[in-house]
């Protein structure tokens, strides 16, 4: 990954008068964006940033990472040891503040995302009333199980933690029936970076896709 990629879809909206319209001229959310203008000045002074330099989106997130300004300040990180957190520029520094994210949201090592699952043809119907958007609250396993939700993971591999399920539009190769799946911790964690199951269920097919090349090359 080149700098220069890097910084090529950070954005294009003066992130100062983004902040200041949605501040000023959007009563729903002033509150919020008032604290993101105050943390996005304050950014600015650490990083030696000339406030009116920075551009992003049109809500003021930052960055490759599209950090909002408060995010950048609690989250990012100098990973390449340059003296400052760039996540404009600086792909160590990119992925090393994501990862960062993740793991102060209770990212947990090793363990699934998301897991196969099943629903019995006789309970079928109230379990996808528990679904909101696509996506249900988390309750134990066993709660599951004795609705009639089960997955082929062997036991050992299920986690302990409470569990929801979410549903898929077509099959995680991009045809076919809706599919759902238990939803572990991991997966919960990914929704605190973006809400929209559907992009934290691609987050998942990314990273599973990576991780088969590496492989396959010899890296895993």
């Amino acid at each position: 990954m080149s700098r220069r990629s890097t910084a090529e879809n950070t954005g294009s909206y003066r992130t100062l008068d983004a902040l200041t319209t949605l501040a000023f001229d959007y009563p729903r959310r002033a509150t919020f964006f008032r604290g993101e203008l105050k943390q996005f000045l304050l950014l600015s002074r650490e990083l030696d940033m000339p406030p009116l330099a920075a551009k992003g989106s049109y809500a003021g997130a930052l960055g490759v990472p599209q950090f909002m300004p408060g995010s950048y300040r609690s989250f990012a990180v100098d990973f390449d040891g340059s003296g400052r957190a760039d996540l404009w520029t600086s792909p160590a520094d990119v992925i090393g503040s994501v990862a960062n994210y993740l793991a102060r949201h209770d990212w947990q090592r090793g363990q699934p995302v998301l897991l196969a699952a099943t629903i019995a043809d006789a309970t079928r119907d109230e379990v996808l009333r528990k679904l909101d958007g696509g996506l249900s609250e988390r309750r134990a396993l066993d709660a599951w199980t004795a609705d009639g939700v089960t997955s082929t993971e062997p036991a050992g591999n299920l986690p302990s933690d409470p569990v929801g399920l979410v549903m898929l539009e077509g099959s995680p190769e991009g045809a076919g029936a809706d599919s759902y799946w238990i939803a572990c911790n991991n997966f919960y964690v990914l929704t605190r970076y973006n809400r929209s199951r559907l992009y934290a269920a691609a987050v998942w097919e990314l990273a599973r896709a990576v991780k088969s090349a590496r492989v396959a090359a010899g890296r895993g």
